[in-house]
């Protein structure tokens, strides 16, 4: 009987921690989100790309299909938002944070620019790895 609660001990432990662990993981994602929105609104694109994992490996997925590599999306990006104008003010709507594996979440979320040119909105699907100690999107699908 003793060992059976021991057991039990250390089994509701574990939970408990691996709970904590997951709120700072998706405390720390949400973190990361947030400078990317303010870096957006304030047009600093490289800001903006700090939270995208610099490396070839990277993927950005839309409608005109998938970009490779974190200077291409950069450059995506530069094309596509070249004035403070084209930025606009960026808000999210996070729908969903969900753990894949150990050091690995998917955030599914919406997006929302308002701009003087017309606002833009749609829907995204990040995932997010810890590389390094510091959390980083390796895969985003925006619409």
């Amino acid at each position: 009987m003793k060992k059976l609660i021991v057991l039990l001990c250390i089994l509701c432990f574990c939970n408990s921690y691996s709970q904590t662990n997951d709120e700072d993981d998706v405390k720390a994602i949400n973190k990361v989100l947030k400078k990317q929105r303010i870096a957006w609104s304030n047009h600093d694109l490289e800001g903006y790309m700090a939270g995208y994992w610099d490396s070839e490996l990277l993927k950005f997925y839309s409608k005109n299909g998938v970009t490779y590599g974190w200077e291409n999306t950069f450059d995506r990006y530069e094309k596509a938002y070249p004035t403070k104008e084209h930025t606009g003010k960026l808000s999210f709507k996070i729908n969903d944070v969900t753990k894949i594996s150990e050091g690995a979440y998917y955030v599914l979320g919406e997006y929302h620019i308002k701009r003087d040119m017309g606002n833009a909105d749609g829907i995204f699907m990040l995932v997010f790895k810890k590389i390094n100690g510091e959390w980083k999107i390796i895969a985003d699908t925006s619409t």
